[in-house]
């Protein structure tokens, strides 16, 4: 169907909900919006679903959270009896219209007969992972465009282990979405305090105290956070979403005394008002926890997604300022403090492994290296890392220590699978009081790993391309990428090109190899100094990215080198 007759549909629908009928409205003149809307289904994919509030098969609404709960429901159905009792988790964060939408999930699953454990009010994404496993429960869905700007809102579905599907059911999954064809006449069963399901069950506190039991576990070394942490300056942002309600109990239970809420970031917000974006990568998101950790003279900031999954965190400097830490090095101190503490105390496996994806830096496989611990690479999406776990829980190969992604994304303990931002919150805070221990602070503790380890920096360079022809200019921009075949970047030669969609390894010389990972469209590049280029297309947003990592004997020269590859991407994007 064209994309005036899907809008023909949705504008004849007798029934339609008010605030998509008032968006139809709105944008009845303009033609361009209407097309965006209606040209495609929004995409479900190996991620799930994300995109724009509104009225269209290409908008976040009542309607698309149906058509993909529809098509989890037939999934669910696919598997049996007992799978549709074990029922599915729902979770939501502080988004617009997110209560809405966990409802709707939970009524079409009820419709189906599938039991659905919906959670009261806002809950992080991580304590849904927890809560799919803790509950036994067949799947999770999370309704969440985690970092995204106010007009988004998103449909994450997880898989039994608690992690987001990997690839082969969420191939099945997506078909089954996509066989959805009417989603303004897919059934839901009524839900009301007069008229309840018997499918559906509310869940909270208690779930959130069996979660918070298990984070006690992520502290390792107690009695120095009781020594040194409970004079621990901390500043915490949540802005605006999830992260304040389990976070400053987790704080707090871990024996952190000295931190405050960052207090207008610290209130529930869908429009995110205090920041253009909630994105604890972004320095501006940092605005008001630096403003008040200087006030508070504070040892260290840090700021949570608003569906608390991803951790950022800033570390003040000599003259009282502070510097953002990228995702990167928060992810090499925890490695360090890990397997450091572990070894101390006699508690480093022979059979130890960190998991991280391929965009993410060297800096922790140097350290592991130095610990003779495994470090494995997996395709980004945390999906992978949680295939990693349960791979090792089936064949006691390995004894996962830490996961973690480049882009703020951090798993200590395997009670969750998938990034937890809470987690991370307690342990980071853990050693900043480490090196307040020494005297110093997390900068100085960054510098000495870098002098023992070399300079690693990374830069990621996101180039937003919406739209219909946003689309295509991104398909366009990898199809040529593979058929000129870079020879250099920033003047250093290319080594090896591994392409992972033709899961091919190609040297400079021509000789080829295969790659053992799932297929997918990204393209790495390795050059004759180490350094290293990843392109690939975001799986959740209409963006492409450039990833650059390098390492060197000083700061000065291992920014020099991201400099000069970065001008020949930019020469690339143009």
């Amino acid at each position: 169907m064209s994309w005036k007759e899907n809008y023909q549909e949705w504008i004849k629908c007798e029934t339609l909900e008010k605030r998509v009928r008032d968006d139809l409205e709105k944008n009845k003149e303009n033609l361009k919006a209407l097309e965006e809307a209606f040209y495609a289904p929004l995409e479900f994919g190996t991620a799930g679903m994300r995109g724009i509030l509104g009225a269209g098969i290409n908008r976040m609404n009542i309607y698309t959270v149906r058509q993909a709960t529809e098509g989890l429901a037939l999934f669910v159905d696919s598997l049996g009896e007992e799978a549709k009792k074990q029922g599915v988790a729902i979770a939501f964060d502080s988004r617009h219209q997110s209560p809405e939408f966990g409802l709707e999930a939970a009524r079409v699953l009820a419709n189906h007969g599938i039991k659905a454990y919906l959670f009261e009010s806002l809950r992080p994404t991580p304590e849904l992972s927890f809560a799919v496993r803790d509950l036994n429960c067949v799947a999770g869905i999370m309704i969440t465009a985690s970092h995204n700007p106010a007009e988004y809102n998103g449909y994450k579905v997880y898989g039994a282990d608690g992690g987001q599907m990997p690839p082969k059911e969420a191939a099945a999954l997506t078909t089954l979405v996509r066989s959805v064809e009417k989603p303004l006449e897919i059934e839901v069963a009524s839900h009301s305090e007069a008229t309840p399901s018997p499918f559906i069950t509310v869940i909270g506190e208690e779930m959130d105290m069996r979660y918070l039991e298990k984070l006690k576990s992520i502290t390792m070394n107690q009695t120095l956070v009781e020594e040194f942490g409970k004079n621990l300056k901390l500043v915490f942002t949540p802005l605006h979403g999830t992260g304040k309600m389990i976070g400053e109990r987790a704080l707090k239970q871990a024996g952190f005394e000295k931190f405050v809420v960052e207090p207008e970031q610290g209130v529930v917000d869908p429009d995110f008002s205090t920041v253009a974006s909630p994105n604890p990568e972004e320095y501006a998101a940092f605005e008001y926890a630096i403003r008040l950790g200087k006030k508070e003279e504070a040892d260290l900031l840090v700021a949570t997604d608003p569906d608390a999954d991803r951790l950022g965190a800033a570390v003040r400097l000599p003259d009282g300022s502070y510097q953002i830490l990228t995702g990167n090095q928060i992810g090499a101190i925890l490695i360090h403090y890990i397997l450091t503490t572990k070894k101390e105390q006699g508690q480093l496996p022979t059979n130890g492994a960190v998991v991280k994806s391929i965009v993410s830096s060297d800096f922790s496989a140097e350290i592991c290296r130095d610990f003779d611990v495994e470090m494995m690479n997996v395709l980004t999406g945390f999906k992978f890392i949680a295939e990693k776990i349960e791979t090792f829980e089936k064949t006691n190969s390995h004894e996962f220590l830490f996961g973690f992604e480049e882009s703020y994304g951090y798993l200590v303990k395997s009670f969750v699978r998938d990034k937890d931002a809470i987690q991370a919150l307690v342990l980071l805070s853990e050693v900043a009081a480490y090196y307040k221990s020494q005297n110093k602070t997390l900068f100085d503790g960054l510098q000495d790993l870098f002098k023992t380890y070399g300079y690693f920096d990374e830069k990621t360079i996101s180039v937003t391309m919406p739209g219909i022809e946003g689309t295509q200019k991104i398909k366009e921009l990898m199809a040529k990428s593979r058929t000129e075949r870079f020879e250099s970047f920033g003047g250093m030669k290319v080594v090896s090109t591994e392409d992972f969609l033709s899961q091919k390894r190609i040297s400079f010389k021509g000789d080829v190899s295969g790659i053992d990972l799932p297929q997918a469209d990204v393209l790495k590049y390795t050059l004759e100094d180490g350094s290293w280029v990843a392109i690939r297309p975001s799986g959740t947003e209409p963006k492409i990215k450039f990833y650059i990592g390098a390492k060197s004997d000083s700061s000065a020269e291992v920014a020099e080198k991201i400099n000069k590859i970065e001008e020949t991407i930019q020469e690339l994007i143009k």
